[in-house]
């Protein structure tokens, strides 16, 4: 995966090399277990990208990791970010920030992304009819519980998305993707956001499409691989008591179970 620091040579001065077209921005902290798989299915869609597996460069935002998060990110050739402070769009906005594609991609460091991932958004963003969107993700094991959630998801898709929803049932999630400049003129992820900034993202991105005659899409062809190790931890059907219990504890003015949920143990 890394890249060549080495510069051509035209008429004997050395040419810095073409920005890459996707920056894929991954947030990681104490990531050190599945970051690599995840990194595995990156370097299959890399080579099997069209533009060629330069035109990717992979920048893993490290979002305060104490293991060996960081290291793994290097050896594996990806440019690493130190993000610090412990909030997710903080460290997704530091890693655009020194993004050099004119595409920007997230994803989280447990999921797994499909081989033809780049190639499927690049086909989307190039009909110039799109804003942006995501890949949709199906879970990488099932159980009733957890047909049970996509099902539900899907659903709260009709609201989000419309009718849409029906011809791309796939979750919201899995990469997320919209050109750099969109994603600059929108000001990137709502920072002041712990949790659910992805969804706003969504939303804002929506809403410079609608003034630009262009429309978020699901690049459904290329689903990512969801993780589901908060299903094995909370339980296959924790996604419809969850929103009462964190609910419960913000009308009392209280976060703790929010916040151990999207930040606790890896």
């Amino acid at each position: 995966m890394a890249e060549s620091t080495e510069g051509r040579m035209s008429e004997g001065r050395p040419v810095a090399p073409s920005p890459p077209r996707f920056s894929l921005v991954i947030p990681a902290c104490n990531e050190e277990a599945l970051l690599p798989r995840l990194l595995d299915s990156v370097d299959r869609a890399r080579v099997l990208y069209d533009g060629g597996p330069e035109s990717i460069e992979v920048i893993v935002a490290d979002d305060g990791s104490t293991d060996a998060t960081a290291g793994i990110a290097r050896e594996r050739g990806c440019r690493t970010v130190a993000a610090g402070a412990r909030r997710i769009a903080r460290a997704r906005n530091a890693g655009a920030r020194e993004a050099r594609g004119t595409i920007l991609a997230f994803v989280d460091a447990d999921s797994q992304v499909h081989p033809e991932t780049f190639n499927t958004i690049d086909g989307l963003l190039d009909s110039g009819r799109v804003i942006g969107g995501t890949t949709g993700a199906v879970f990488e094991r099932q159980s009733a519980g957890l047909r049970c959630t996509f099902t539900g998801i899907a659903l709260l898709g009709l609201a989000f998305r419309g009718i849409r929803a029906l011809r791309h049932p796939g979750m919201d999630t899995g990469v997320v993707f919209c050109a750099r400049a969109d994603f600059e003129a929108i000001g990137g992820y709502r920072e002041d956001y712990r949790w659910g900034e992805d969804v706003w993202l969504l939303f804002d991105l929506r809403r410079r499409g609608w003034r630009s005659g262009r429309r978020l899409e699901g690049a459904t062809r290329a689903p990512a691989v969801f993780s589901t190790r908060k299903f094995d931890r909370y339980g296959d059907w924790h996604y419809f008591t969850m929103p009462f219990r964190i609910g419960w504890e913000m009308l009392r003015g209280r976060d703790d179970a929010a916040h151990r949920y999207w930040y606790g143990p890896r």
